[in-house]
């Protein structure tokens, strides 16, 4: 079994072939970068969901209270 050589000359370009050694621990740290980005884009829809979800529920609920003002308002101006 013949190693292959460090370096082959191919109409005059010299081809590293040393330097692809480490092409799958590059592919590793690729593959880890992404996975990491997406669950911190993932986790940052998360809490603007939450964020927009706690804030419609503020506005409802300031709503059901001024109805609720408004209601009673109406009510006593009723029995007067």
């Amino acid at each position: 079994m013949r190693s292959r050589p460090a370096d082959v000359t191919h109409k005059g370009t010299m081809i590293n072939w040393r330097a692809l050694d480490n092409v799958p621990l590059l592919f590793y740290i690729l593959a880890a970068k992404t996975l990491l980005l997406c669950l911190g884009f993932a986790a940052a829809k998360v809490f603007q969901r939450r964020r927009a979800e706690a804030e419609l529920r503020r506005r409802a609920e300031t709503r059901r209270k001024l109805v609720q003002d408004t209601q009673e308002l109406l009510d006593s101006t009723k029995e007067d």
